[in-house]
């Protein structure tokens, strides 16, 4: 055999190795985060409250516990959480939302929600109205291409 073959062989072995190691450590990581769904869904409690604010922050600048923070690994200390500023009760609080139901959440508007802990899992009207989702901002090139389409497209390009 010659080195290159050899050099090849290896490659394709360490390459094996990795995929299945990560299939592993996926299947792993699944099990584990299915736990952790299932102990939200056990310890989730419908509240009412007063959405006031909702942004993306960062887990520093959320408001939230210290002990949220600190029990975060420190490769996602800077990454953008969905906080929700809402009135409970008597009290203000930041909440996490969830990521499915952030766009869904009404500002300023009273709401009935499924929270489990400092986590928001569900949203619905305050007198069981379904909620819809906000319209995302079109960019510049999005509010062009509408122009555009309304007056019923561009110019053919003629080819000679």
């Amino acid at each position: 055999m010659s080195t290159g073959t050899i050099v090849l062989l290896v490659i394709l072995a360490v390459l094996a190795a990795a995929l299945v190691a990560l299939y592993f450590y996926g299947k792993k990581l699944q099990k584990k985060q299915e736990e952790q769904n299932a102990a939200v869904e056990a310890s989730k409690q419908p509240v009412t409250m007063l959405i006031i604010d909702k942004k993306r922050l960062p887990i520093k600048q959320a408001g939230l516990p210290d002990a949220v923070y600190e029990s975060t690994p420190r490769y996602l200390r800077r990454s953008k959480l969905p906080i929700v500023k809402a009135k409970v009760g008597p009290k203000v609080m930041n909440l996490v939302a969830d990521e499915k139901i952030f766009d869904q959440i009404p500002v300023k508007q009273q709401v009935r929600a499924m929270v489990s802990g400092i986590y928001i899992v569900e949203v619905k009207g305050a007198h069981g109205q379904v909620l819809k989702a906000e319209p995302k901002k079109k960019g510049w090139l999005g509010r062009t291409m509408d122009k555009i389409r309304e007056k019923g497209g561009a110019a053919p390009v003629k080819r000679k």
